[in-house]
């Protein structure tokens, strides 16, 4: 069944909605702790000497460090491509446990699609590209091959939206309520419900990038199919990394594009 781009509007634009909370929480001035744990582990150090060692400590290139907010949006793009594109690339090669049956259902495809499109808005952000109908056509464009209109990408039911983007993110919700952060599990069990968001548009899938052959056939072997599919989406992150790129040296705000 062909699926319009207002469909794919429809499903995309609560997806976006929903990924921002996920990187918020990567996002939030020290999330990594660095500053707060460098004032509890250094009380009672000369002033002088724990100011250097706190320096050291925030010269650390991650989300919330001086270190960071100088990078280019280049940098901290390619940030988020090694160390959350291996976390999510990780979680969506588990279904390769299951071998050639895990292929019977779009386990693959819908994970794997909400792993990338998460990569996505994040690269977007580095790039100041903020806007969810902007999002919406980055995500369109590269995962998809589609070319949507800016005014259809804006959609018109944003109360519907939020509805839909707040039942996505529950157990990221629930974490932080619990613990006051996002645990492992709950990131999880995030990826798993956005996956299951574009159930509804599974035809367009299969378009994403994907690994080379050879990793896809391994990934087809009971077990050690894990490995195959872990390659697999690795490559697949990678690709859509590079054609984000271009997209966004394009689209991307003039004053906040990558140098």
């Amino acid at each position: 069944m062909t699926i319009s781009d207002g469909q794919l509007v429809a499903v995309l634009r609560p997806f976006v909605r929903a990924c921002g909370p996920v990187l918020d929480s990567l996002r939030d001035a020290d999330p990594f702790g660095l500053r707060a744990r460098a004032d509890t582990d250094l009380a009672g150090v000369e002033s002088g000497l724990k100011a250097k060692l706190l320096n050291g400590v925030t010269s650390v290139k991650v989300p919330g460090t001086d270190a960071w907010a100088q990078m280019t949006g280049y940098d901290r793009s390619s940030w988020w491509m090694n160390r959350v594109g291996r976390f999510t690339a990780l979680l969506t090669a588990v279904p390769g446990l299951g071998g050639a049956l895990a292929d019977r259902v779009p386990v693959q495809d819908t994970v794997g699609a909400a792993s990338q499109g998460l990569l996505l808005c994040a690269i977007a952000g580095e790039y100041g590209v903020t806007d969810v109908g902007t999002r919406v056509r980055l995500i369109a464009s590269v995962l998809f091959g589609r070319d949507i209109p800016p005014g259809l990408a804006a959609g018109h039911d944003e109360a519907a939206e939020a509805v839909a983007a707040d039942r996505l993110t529950e157990d990221l919700a629930a974490s932080e309520r619990k613990h006051g952060k996002a645990t492992v599990n709950a990131a999880a069990g995030t990826l798993w419900r956005l996956g299951r968001s574009l159930g509804e548009i599974t035809g367009e899938l299969g378009k994403r990038p994907r690994g080379r052959m050879l990793q896809r056939a391994i990934g087809k072997v009971p077990v050690v199919g894990v490995a195959g599919n872990y390659l697999s989406e690795g490559s697949g992150l990678r690709e859509a990394w590079q054609r984000a790129h271009g997209w966004l040296t394009e689209h991307a705000p003039p004053a906040t594009a990558p140098r």
